[in-house]
């Protein structure tokens, strides 16, 4: 019933790693809540579900702690149901997760012929003797992925994370998306394994299409909670980049790329766990003391809320992928991947691994402007609210969260060996070769890539570097004893107020107009009026809202397309009650006819004899003679 491999464990640990240090910072952030009892029996049935779901061998077993995480999580939004957008988020979370679990659902009945209660062995066994694997692919990816925040699944995301209590927020965003990562990797390995080229160029091009979406939209938030939630989307994408990568390689046989790819693929799933859980934690200290989302709100912090301001500098810098952290070395590994596909000569290959370079690159340096913008928006200038002005540190367990998921961070940039020899130890049992002797052939200070052209680099003669640099600069500047003048901060000649200092919004406005097409912004400038005049600028008010894309277009745009429907179906069944029985044996014919090519096999002189009864009872039953 349970299962104890490399990659079960590797997970755990990474479930662990995640919820240490989320425990002392949530019973800091709990503090003196009044429902503190209805908090902890979700969010530890909610951490204990998780390690079910990673270490469950039945399907039966796997759904049972995959629906008690969905509830446990979704109860766990529900912490403070007295705002209206909280219960409404709760909602449209309730229902995208289990919109995922109906497809999930759907896979398991079938690799298990309807009979739940066998492990996955025995699944792999029924699934290779499916006619239509690909329809098994698409199940388990909607399943998963929906519940990972991939494009276009990710609508959830930006809407659970910003009314959920924070601490939930860094372990729903943390670990819960990985576990998600998780099940992608147990079902395409031990389930539908081997898997033809395009299932791995569908995985590769939904990461770059998440990653590129999810940075540009975080770009355009002032919610801080909302913005790390979009980064989520990102971030994942560049998982589902690497892990593309590695199944490209695999199909063509090129095992030690591809073990190498999926290396970096688990790595920045460690990765986004340690710094996007110390974000949400640092936003959610930030909340706890301005009682605000709005990085408008914010400013000045980083003077009278020390400890934040240094761990989120630290989580900020890492998520952006500069050298020598761990987020870079990561997005190093899959970038090294995709470079050593220049030898690949499939046409599909030559368009979709490019895309997904270009979407890689261009992620980087806005998650650089988007995370200057966060970060300097909220810790840097003067205060912009008087709460902001008011605001102390955090209590000492919130801190201690925060620190020690600090020294993950720091670990996974120290102690990258250790890692990356657990993540070679859980890939060698999927069908892969050991390759940690290729990465660190020169010592284990240098992470070396496995193609023959590839590059080289080394953190911790980075890190060094860097501490000589600042250590040098600082002894000159000690010995040179250059004169101090302090003044106030200033601006072109003008004395620089909170209102005249850089907001998020003006912040990301060139961004914003560039990408007009995609974000649809809409503009509201107000200025204050007196009987009929306009008073000088410092009363006006300019607020930019962007419209979400794929709720507009695809999800909205469905329901409408559902209601015409229903209503098409709605005069059917009252006014016209013998069309409308008729179409419900059609609809049976072909739910028949549909199961039959399911179930048993496929024949075009079959296919082709079904088709025309439909059509002629349509003919027939349903539009019958014109007159």
């Amino acid at each position: 019933m349970f299962i104890f491999d490399s990659l079960s464990i590797l997970f755990l640990f990474l479930i662990v790693l995640g919820a240490v240090p989320n425990m002392f910072y949530s019973f800091g952030y709990t503090k003196g809540s009044k429902r503190n009892v209805y908090y902890y029996i979700h969010y530890f049935g909610f951490i204990l579900s998780m390690m079910g779901v990673v270490v469950s061998n039945n399907l039966l077993l796997f759904l049972f702690f995959w629906e008690v995480m969905s509830l446990t999580s979704w109860q766990l939004i529900l912490t403070n149901p007295e705002e209206k957008s909280t219960r409404d988020a709760a909602k449209f979370y309730f229902f995208m997760t289990h919109f995922g679990f109906v497809f999930l659902l759907l896979f398991f009945l079938i690799i298990s012929n309807g009979n739940l209660n066998i492990n996955l062995n025995e699944a792999q066994i029924i699934a290779k003797n499916f006619a239509y694997p690909t329809l098994l692919f698409v199940f388990m990816s909607f399943g998963f992925l929906s519940k990972a925040g991939v494009v276009p699944f990710h609508v959830w995301l930006p809407y659970a994370h910003p009314e959920a209590p924070s601490a939930v927020s860094a372990l729903m965003s943390g670990v819960m998306l990985k576990v998600a990562i998780y099940g992608l990797f147990r079902f395409l390995f031990y389930v539908l394994y081997p898997w033809p080229l395009e299932w791995s160029i569908i995985i590769l091009t939904l990461g770059s299409l998440s990653a590129l979406v999810g940075v540009l939209y975080a770009l355009s938030e002032h919610d801080i909670k909302a913005l790390l939630a979009n980064h989520s989307i990102e971030n994942i994408g560049i998982i589902l980049i690497g892990f593309g990568m590695g199944m490209i390689f695999d199909t063509l046989g090129l095992h030690a790329l591809s073990s190498f790819a999926f290396i970096a693929a688990l790595f920045h799933t460690f990765n986004h766990m340690s710094f996007k859980s110390l974000l949400f934690m640092g936003a959610g200290s930030v909340l706890h003391q301005t009682h605000t989302k709005n990085m408008e709100k914010y400013g000045g912090l980083i003077k009278t809320m020390p400890i934040t301001a240094l761990t989120f500098l630290l989580a900020s810098v890492s998520i952006t992928a500069l050298p020598p952290t761990n987020g870079f070395l990561s997005e190093w590994m899959i970038f090294q991947s995709m470079l050593s596909s220049s030898h690949i000569n499939t046409l599909s290959l030559k368009i979709s691994i490019p895309f997904a370079i270009f979407a890689l690159a261009l992620t980087g340096g806005l998650a650089i402007a988007c995370f200057v913008k966060a970060y300097g928006i909220t810790f840097l200038g003067l205060q912009r609210s008087v709460n902001a002005k008011h605001a102390k540190e955090s209590n000492i367990f919130m801190q201690i969260g925060m620190i020690l998921m600090s020294l993950v961070i720091i670990s996974l940039m120290l102690i990258t060996p250790f890692y990356i020899k657990l993540f070679d130890k859980a890939t060698s049992g999927l069908h892969q070769v050991h390759i940690y002797n290729d990465i660190f052939k020169g010592g284990f200070l240098n992470i070396h890539s496995i193609s023959d052209n590839g590059g080289v680099v080394s953190p911790i003669i980075l890190l060094i570097a860097l501490l000589v640099i600042v250590w040098v600069i600082y002894i000159a500047y000690k010995s040179l004893k250059l004169p101090v003048r302090i003044k106030n901060s200033w601006s072109c000649g003008n004395k620089l107020t909170s209102r005249t200092q850089y907001s998020a919004t003006g912040f990301a406005g060139p961004i914003r107009r560039f990408f007009s097409w995609l974000y649809h912004p809409k503009e509201h400038f107000q200025k204050q009026i007196i009987h009929g005049h306009e008073t000088k600028f410092s009363t006006s008010l300019y607020e930019v809202h962007v419209a979400p894309l794929f709720e507009k277009s695809l999800y909205k745009g469905t329901k409408n397309l559902v209601n015409k429907i229903s209503y098409f179906v709605y005069k059917l069944a009252h006014f016209e009650q013998t069309r409308y029985s008729a179409i419900i044996f059609n609809l049976m014919l072909s739910v028949l006819f549909g199961y039959r090519i399911i179930a048993h096999s496929f024949s075009w002189s079959m296919f082709a004899l079904e088709i025309i009864i439909l059509i002629a009872s349509v003919k027939i039953l349903i539009i019958g003679d014109k007159k």
